[in-house]
């Protein structure tokens, strides 16, 4: 999962971008890259990190133009070196510049492709490079000294049939402006804003609404599956639905656990979604336990908040903050490896002694993965004085892999799949787990006026949207993406040295 941006504006965008990936830092905290553009020149800034210590001021300066776009990177296969930053860069057609959210489920056929038919280099093992050589190939087929909009979309429609996967797509095209387009299923997100700037109509889109709002853009709408939206540089704003027929398909995922919950995505609110999954787990929790003995509810910050407080209120019992969270930790589950995140468990929540001695703790999380982090946590609560520790999960339990760009590729890295529930409360450690059932997730996400009917709920249900994901490709994913392999590549490898444009370290 991963937080991109692009701006067609009327004055200097770098602070504008800036500003944007700071607040969907919380979709990557990997590495982050900023590219604009002015007068047919391109500047560039990439490199591992957090957002505020990739850019120092003497990069911003140097970060001239009034277009541009960003992406900070959650890896789902690891980001050894800022050469797998992105965005990435193509010098022809035109020159490129492309970030990225998402997975290709085939990009090991395309790249294969790229290489023998289309005479293609590739510089990485990143999807998201080969997702721009697609696009860079389908666009020098016009060999044309200026690309039309029509032109554009036709390139598009030509790369919709080439790829498959989850993604949402910025891409900058020197000299004719900023698009952006979405998978045929919506799985992954993107909202399109505008404004009036000081010198003409603004345009921006990102992953997250939340983006819009601290720039005071309005949000239009979401960009539609299968749709594609240019922002030419005069600020017009052109959109093609290049995929007929598309099934609106979004990540659940996403409502669970990455988005923001002032965010709004496929007009769904993310916060109103989390208090509907409260309501729904406090309801399972009176059927399956109506004569309860919890004695306090304590959310696991951040995410389970709003969940937590509509369970708390339901069943009718205290609501506390239990945990301190240092805000200095990353999000650990968008961690690389689980060494890391274990680590930084202990070292990101304390609990608050009160709240917990000789009470009959129930904890609310988003959800349960690996369940090394709920083992930890239940530990602290214990180690805090609980006389019994309940855990609830606000999604169902997670037993498939992830393919569409969400960082959970092996079945066996995951606590739930190939166990029941009561395995599962063994092993982290709970004296009673109970999990929302997935009819209850789907309807605590949908909404009335959001025209969703359907999600991606692959991770719980093993049943993939695209209708590509075979027993083998899973098999290569884990062999790839697992955390072992993460381990075993960057010892092998050690990196392969950052590429800077823009400024030194």
């Amino acid at each position: 999962m991963c937080g991109i941006v692009g701006i067609v504006g009327s004055t200097p965008v770098n602070q504008q971008i800036y500003d944007a990936l700071t607040v969907l830092q919380h979709r990557g905290q990997d590495a982050a890259g900023i590219m604009t553009a002015q007068a047919g020149e391109l500047s560039m800034r990439k490199d591992i990190g957090l957002v505020r210590d990739v850019f120092q001021q003497r990069h911003m300066l140097q970060l001239k133009g009034n277009s541009g776009i960003g992406h900070v990177r959650y890896p789902t296969a690891g980001c050894d070196s800022s050469d797998e930053a992105q965005p990435f860069y193509v010098n022809s057609p035109f020159g490129i510049c492309l970030a990225h959210n998402g997975n290709l489920t085939n990009a090991a056929e395309l790249a294969d492709v790229l290489i023998r038919e289309d005479r293609r280099h590739l510089n990485t093992s990143s999807d998201s490079e080969v997702l721009l050589n697609v696009l860079a190939s389908e666009l020098q087929r016009f060999g044309t000294p200026r690309a039309t909009p029509a032109d554009i979309f036709a390139a598009l429609s030509a790369v919709y049939r080439r790829i498959r996967g989850g993604y949402a797509v910025v891409a900058m095209i020197m000299g004719h402006g900023v698009v952006g387009f979405r998978d045929p299923h919506g799985i992954r997100p993107l909202v399109i804003g505008t404004r009036e700037g000081p010198k003409g109509r603004e345009y921006m889109l990102a992953s997250e609404s939340v983006a819009l709002d601290q720039a005071g853009y309005r949000r239009l709408r979401d960009v539609g599956p299968g749709e594609a939206v240019f922002v030419d540089e005069q600020g017009q704003m052109h959109s093609k639905q290049c995929v007929a027929a598309p099934r609106h398909t979004p990540c659940i995922f996403e409502y669970v656990y990455f988005a923001r919950p002032d965010s709004i995505m496929d007009n769904i609110s993310v916060y109103k979604a989390r208090m509907r999954m409260g309501e729904l787990l406090a309801e399972k929790i009176r059927n399956e336990r109506p004569e309860h003995d919890i004695d306090v509810v304590i959310p696991v910050p951040d995410t389970s908040r709003t969940s937590a407080l509509q369970v708390a209120q339901l069943l009718g019992v205290k609501y506390r903050e239990g945990f301190i969270k240092n805000r200095y930790i990353g999000r650990t589950f968008i961690m690389p490896g689980q060494e890391q995140r274990s680590k930084s468990v202990r070292s990101k929540l304390n609990a608050i002694d009160l709240e917990f001695r000789g009470r009959n703790v129930l904890l609310v999380d988003d959800s349960i993965v690996r369940g090394t982090t709920s083992a930890q946590i239940i530990e602290v609560a214990r180690e805090a004085g609980a006389r019994k520790v309940y855990f609830a999960s606000a999604a169902p339990p997670v037993r498939y892999p992830n393919v569409y760009g969400i960082d959970m590729p092996a079945a066996s890295e995951l606590v739930a799949a190939g166990r029941t529930e009561q395995e599962v409360a063994r092993i982290i450690g709970a004296d009673w787990l109970i999990y929302q059932d997935l009819d209850d997730l789907v309807q605590a996400v949908r909404h009335h006026d959001a025209q969703v009917t359907e999600f991606d709920t692959s991770c719980f249900s093993g049943e993939y949207v695209t209708g590509d994901v075979t027993p083998e490709y899973l098999a290569r994913l884990q062999a790839e993406r697992s955390d072992l392999a993460k381990t075993e590549r960057s010892t092998s490898s050690g990196g392969r040295g950052p590429l800077r444009v823009v400024g030194g370290p």
